[in-house]
């Protein structure tokens, strides 16, 4: 599984961070930067991403025990350790530039 290192400010310890909410967050967070809107949804671990134009939005979860970003029913996945390249390659994704074989 996948952890994010964190350091707390109090105390200089270390501790990892392996929620779906904190890795969701930090693709959030690479999105907004590329203008992309995402929403973390409360109700649930998943992260809503809205599409440029007119579309269903899309649901991102963290599967495959943690280890990786899915969408498109588990169809398209990437590593949760790769957050901004996630993001890339949804903004790709939504923005219609991927296209199925």
């Amino acid at each position: 599984m996948d952890a994010i290192i964190v350091r707390e400010a109090a105390g200089g310890i270390t501790s990892e961070v392996t929620d779906e909410g904190t890795k969701l967050l930090r693709l959030r967070d690479h999105l907004t930067g590329l203008g992309v809107d995402a929403d973390l949804r409360a109700s649930m671990p998943a992260l809503l991403v809205h599409r440029p134009d007119v579309g269903l939005p899309l649901w991102v979860f963290v599967g495959y025990g943690g280890a990786y970003y899915s969408w498109q029913s588990a169809e398209k996945r990437h590593p949760v350790a790769d957050a901004e390249g996630a993001a890339l390659v949804l903004a790709d994704y939504i923005s219609g530039r991927v296209f199925q074989a």
